[in-house]
């Protein structure tokens, strides 16, 4: 795909771009806007480097591409209810998304996607894993697609907030969805389930649910279907959750990782 007015410089051949070219804190171009989308739906995750947003700009940049979603699990800045804060510290007993996951897949309409803007990162350490499940999907055998083909899973958020938060009297999100989700833009089918919040397969024994999600979790795990984002000082990652999975590594403790994220809200997996 070509570009005419920004610099987009594939990572890997499955997943991944880095763009240059663009000041993501200022009111971008309705040329800009589209390649971006483009290069989204091509590339599934975006790098930007060297960008200075603050809350407001940060919030204008999501709503190019749909309305902000509140996150359902974490509640956002007083002032400014959809922006997440994203921080780590000596003083942290976690870290937000240290296992693989695509985010808030219990909603019943999952997010569309996520931008991360890191100000302060570690030395070293730190970096964000991203899987294609466009690519992992395709690498599928013709019989295991076919036995996927119109089955549904549930995905729980319950068991992973009330750990965090407890509260007796809270409930978290909890939806069926297809395994094999069709992209609303791309009309590719990614696998989408993650171990984070699926609990299992609708219609099949525990015993069977258990096998296939787990053989699904170790295939789409391959390293060729990934990227790994090194994080530097004010960098930006935007990432396609209808077709990926991210991992954020925890390798850099006691140093101060912080940032903010907004989601765009999405719609029904079909």
């Amino acid at each position: 795909m070509g570009y005419e007015v920004l610099d987009v410089r594939p990572a890997t051949y499955r997943i991944g771009a880095e763009v240059g070219g663009i000041d993501l804190s200022a009111p971008l171009s309705n040329r800009q806007a589209a390649e971006l989308r483009d290069a989204l739906a091509e590339h599934q995750v975006l790098f930007f480097r060297d960008q200075l947003m603050d809350h407001e700009s940060h919030k204008a940049l999501g709503r190019l591409f749909g309305e902000l979603a509140i996150h359902s699990g974490v509640p956002g800045l007083p002032d400014h209810p959809e922006v997440v804060a994203i921080h780590a510290d000596e003083n942290s007993k976690f870290v937000a998304g240290e296992s693989w996951h695509s985010d808030l897949t219990a909603d019943a309409a999952p997010p569309l996607g996520s931008i991360l803007y890191m100000h302060t990162v570690p030395e070293y350490g730190g970096d964000t894993v991203f899987a294609s499940m466009t690519a992992a999907y395709e690498a599928l055998s013709p019989k295991m697609k076919a036995y996927l083909d119109g089955m549904s899973a549930v995905h729980d958020a319950n068991h992973i907030y009330k750990a965090l938060f407890p509260d007796v009297d809270k409930t978290y999100p909890c939806s069926t969805h297809p395994v094999v989700r069709t992209h609303p833009v791309t009309g590719k089918k990614s696998v989408f389930v993650n171990p984070s919040y699926t609990t299992h397969i609708v219609g099949v024994s525990r015993d069977e649910s258990d096998a296939i999600l787990g053989y699904l979790y170790r295939h789409c795990g391959n390293p060729n279907f990934q990227v790994r984002f090194r994080w530097r000082p004010n960098s930006v990652a935007f990432w396609d959750n209808r077709c990926t999975w991210h991992q954020a590594i925890w390798d850099y403790f006691p140093a101060v990782r912080s940032g903010y994220r907004v989601t765009i809200a999405g719609d029904k997996p079909f």
